[in-house]
C-alpha cells in the first residue's frame, strides 16, 4: 500500500545560515524562485501524498501560514526546540501521527524521484542513501550484509565500512514509529537531546530498516553558505537539465 502522509522536520534555528535567509526557517530559502519547503510540499503532492505533518520550533508562523495555502498541512510545535534534538520534534507529534510516512529534513533540496522511489519500494522501512557528494558534512550509513541499516554517523571512524550518505528522506511504518516511541519512553533525557539518526541506529538492532541507495541521486542539505552556494549553482541546474533533458 502506497504511503498518503508525510512529516517534515523543521524546528532547527540554522544558525550557520545566519545573514542569508533574513531569520526564517531554512525551510524557506528560496531556489529557482520556490522555498525548498513548497518545493517539497509540490513534489509530494504530485505523489499522491495527502496529509503533511510539520514539525516546527524556530520562527514557526512561516509553517503555520502554509496550512492556508495548503490545506492538507498540519503543523505541531516544539517548544523546547532549542535544547532539544530532531527525534525530540518527530516524537512531538506522535499524537497525530496514526500510519506509515515518509520522514523528511525541511532543508533538501532533491529529484523528484527520490520521493517517487522510495514511496513505490514495497518495504515499508526504508532509509535513502546516495553515492559520494562531497558537499561536506556527510552523513554516513553502514548496513549488514543484507542491506539493512547497521549504523549512522558523520565521522567515518565510528562505522565498520561506508555504504553511502544519508539523503534525509525515509520511509517509516507505524510499527516502527511505534518502537521509536517505546525506544523514548525508556530513554526520556537522552531522547529529548538526541537526534532521530541516532535513534534509528538504536532500533535498528532489532527491527530491520533497509537502506535504498540510489548512487547518481541529484540532491543538497542546505547548512551552511557552502551548500547553499553548491545549490545555487551546481545542484539546481542539473536537476532542471535531467527534468527537461
Amino acid at each position: 500500500m502506497s504511503v498518503n502522509c508525510a512529516v517534515f522536520m523543521a524546528a532547527g534555528i540554522g544558525s550557520r545560515l545566519k545573514g542569508h535567509h533574513d531569520s526564517k526557517p531554512k525551510g524557506f530559502l528560496s531556489i529557482g524562485g520556490r522555498p525548498l519547503i513548497e518545493r517539497s510540499i509540490e513534489i509530494l503532492l504530485s505523489n499522491g501524498v495527502e496529509k503533511i505533518l510539520i514539525g516546527t520550533g524556530y520562527e514557526s508562523a512561516f509553517y503555520e501560514a502554509l496550512e492556508t495555502k495548503y490545506p492538507q498541512i498540519g503543523c505541531v510545535k516544539n517548544s523546547i526546540y532549542r535544547e532539544s534534538g530532531s527525534f525530540y520534534t518527530l516524537y512531538n507529534m506522535r499524537d497525530r501521527i496514526d500510519g506509515d510516512f515518509l520522514l523528511l529534513e525541511s532543508d533538501l533540496l532533491y529529484e523528484e524521484r527520490a520521493v517517487t522511489l522510495i514511496r513505490s519500494d514495497e518495504r515499508r522501512d526504508i532509509i535513502l542513501a546516495s553515492g559520494w557528494t562531497n558537499s561536506g558534512d556527510e552523513f554516513y550509513i553502514e548496513v549488514d550484509e543484507d542491506g539493512n541499516l547497521v549504523n549512522m554517523s558523520k565521522d567515518e571512524r565510528e562505522l565498520g565500512s561506508v555504504y553511502g550518505e544519508l539523503v534525509g528522506i525515509s520511509k517509516v511504518s507505524y510499527s516502527t514509529f511505534q518502537e521509536l516511541c517505546s525506544w523514548a519512553k525508556e530513554n526520556a533525557e537522552t531522547a529529548r537531546t538526541r537526534d532521530y539518526e541516532y535513534v534509528f541506529s538504536c532500533i535498528a538492532k532489532r527491527i530491520p530498516i533497509a537502506i535504498k541507495k540510489i548512487e547518481d541521486l541529484v540532491w543538497v542539505e542546505i547548512d551552511d553558505q557552502s551548500h547553499l552556494q553548491r545549490a545555487l549553482h551546481i545542484v539546481y541546474p542539473r536537476i532542471m537539465e535531467k527534468k527537461h533533458g
